[in-house]
């Protein structure tokens, strides 16, 4: 296939296989699918359903059925296609390909980047969930179950190097004629409305079918994103409080969930929807549980005062994110609370979400700390949150993995001076957008310095770049009278781990011509 290497692909069940970004012949596909995501989310408002009538304003828009599925990029080239999502999953070999392929070359079309949805329809008719696309894409148990994938186009990004036209109408009139009386790949439900309140009719009909929510898009108006507000119950672990005319008074509350395996994640906060007495009231309660922790979570610049986990609250929000524009995961602290201490514990980071208007409801003190009343589930129903159901204990971060080592030494009055060099590929770029893919660490320890060591560290997501930057490093720092030490130099094929240091003897140089002189350096 013109578009991947099938030599970095994995092959899942007979003729479907996935792969990582490695296995794209074009890596700028992956590029231009979270370019596009981060555009579309930028562009896209969330707006509850009450205030649709009102922000609404009388416009032509375009309302379709919110699909509960995966984003995806369709790329098309010389009568093959292929899926691309943010996170840079490659998925080959799906019936939804094929019959998108057909219709694309069949409409006289060589190269195609379309958006849509990647979902699953259910056997039994009911409305298939994200849960369901992870399931099914990840590891299909049969033939059947994989064609039950299916792709549900709503924009062009390219076809045949020509952007699609600026008016969404034309965009959609032609989906709809490159893709009609298609099986797998099935533009979603829609209706061109004028006003607010039609509008918030039609997602009240489709909401009370057991649909997600709505998009509405208006070329004057914007895009927006219409969904039922979620209730979820989280217990305090934190707070801020508030300034000048709010001084006494809490600003908001660092909240947590509890998973399956006891610890409590950090879920977010919320600072909306408090009364004068309700901010008064939780700053009098909390401050008397104040308690010691590890962790210290930070907003605008402002530490939270951790609490004691007591007091369970019911908050609403509008919408959850549980991966970035990227397509990497939402990552917050797991914590162990250490009652009999009275302390807060780092466990480690995990897959959570991103709480979009998150409002106060309510306290409940019907509600306990405890693996049912705040349960994890609350969220993982409603979004996909990789490794919610895992025990954290049993989990490990991936470990790096040493790529070169080159140690170098030189003899100045006496003194012997060392130059390290040690580059490590993370492995980690999917635990969080906290670690880079590679990174470069140099030493420089010379005994005659005011400061003896100095230290420089280098990180890049790309293998090119930081090979680059090894090589602006070595050749910043090494110059003549600098003798490279024997058996150091590691070369990427060796994966036994490096040493810490290097005992051997420095490899003899050749003599520079007399009339140049060593460098000092």
């Amino acid at each position: 296939m013109s578009l991947v290497r099938n030599d970095k692909l994995e092959v899942k069940l007979a003729g479907y296989a996935v792969g990582t970004p490695a296995a794209l012949v074009d890596p700028t596909l992956l590029t231009r699918t979270q370019d596009y995501k981060r555009q579309t989310s930028q562009r896209m408002f969330p707006l509850e359903a009450a205030d649709v009538p009102k922000r609404l304003s009388s416009a032509e828009y375009h309302v379709s059925l919110k699909i509960d599925g995966e984003f995806s990029v369709l790329a098309y080239a010389d009568g093959e296609a292929i899926l691309v999502n943010p996170g840079g999953t490659v998925r080959v070999g799906l019936a939804l390909e094929k019959e998108a392929a057909e219709k694309l070359k069949a409409a006289g079309i060589n190269k195609a980047l379309i958006a849509g949805e990647l979902y699953y329809a259910r056997p039994d008719g009911k409305r298939g969930r994200v849960h369901d696309v992870s399931r099914v894409a990840r590891q299909p148990a049969t033939k059947a179950e994989l064609d039950g994938l299916h792709f549900a186009p709503f924009d062009i990004i390219e076809i045949d190097g020509a952007a699609p036209s600026a008016v969404y109408r034309e965009t959609w009139t032609r989906l709809e004629s490159l893709f009609k009386k298609c099986e797998r790949v099935q533009l979603p439900e829609s209706h061109w409305l004028k006003e607010g309140a039609e509008v918030a009719k039609q997602f009240k009909a489709w909401v009370n079918t057991g649909a997600e929510g709505l998009i509405a898009r208006s070329d004057g108006a914007g895009t927006f994103k219409v969904k039922p507000r979620h209730n979820l119950d989280a217990v305090v672990i934190g707070f801020t409080e508030g300034v000048d005319d709010r001084h006494g008074m809490i600003h908001d509350l660092l909240l947590a969930v509890m998973r399956q395996d006891g610890f409590l994640h950090v879920l977010g906060h919320v600072g909306g929807g408090f009364t004068e007495h309700d901010r008064r009231a939780f700053l009098s309660d909390l401050k008397d549980a104040v308690t010691a922790s590890e962790y210290v979570e930070v907003n605008d610049q402002v530490a939270y005062h951790m609490v004691r986990p007591e007091i369970v609250i019911e908050i609403s929000v509008l919408d959850m994110i549980s991966h970035s524009t990227r397509g990497t995961p939402m990552n917050k602290m797991a914590l162990n609370w250490d009652a009999a201490e009275k302390k807060y514990t780092i466990v480690r980071r995990l897959p959570l979400v991103a709480l979009i208007s998150p409002q106060f409801i309510r306290r409940r003190d019907d509600k306990q700390m405890n693996a049912v009343d705040i349960r994890i589930r609350q969220v993982s129903d409603l979004v996909e949150v990789p490794k919610a159901d895992l025990d954290a204990r049993k989990m490990s971060v991936p470990t790096s993995v040493p790529l070169r080592r080159e140690v170098y030494t030189k003899v100045l009055k006496g003194a012997t001076m060392v130059r390290k060099f040690v580059m490590w590929e993370t492995n980690k770029r999917d635990e969080a957008d906290d670690f880079p893919a590679y990174v470069i660490h140099f030493t420089d320890f010379s005994p005659n310095r005011k400061a003896p060591l100095e230290r420089d560290i280098r990180v890049s997501n790309s293998r090119g770049q930081i090979d680059e930057l090894w090589t602006e490093l070595l050749t910043e720092n090494i110059a003549k009278g600098w003798a490279a030490v024997e058996g150091t130099a590691r070369a990427e094929t060796n994966s036994e781990p490096l040493p810490e240091t290097a005992v051997a003897k420095p490899v003899p140089k050749k003599r520079a011509p007399a009339k140049k002189k060593p460098s000092d350096d």
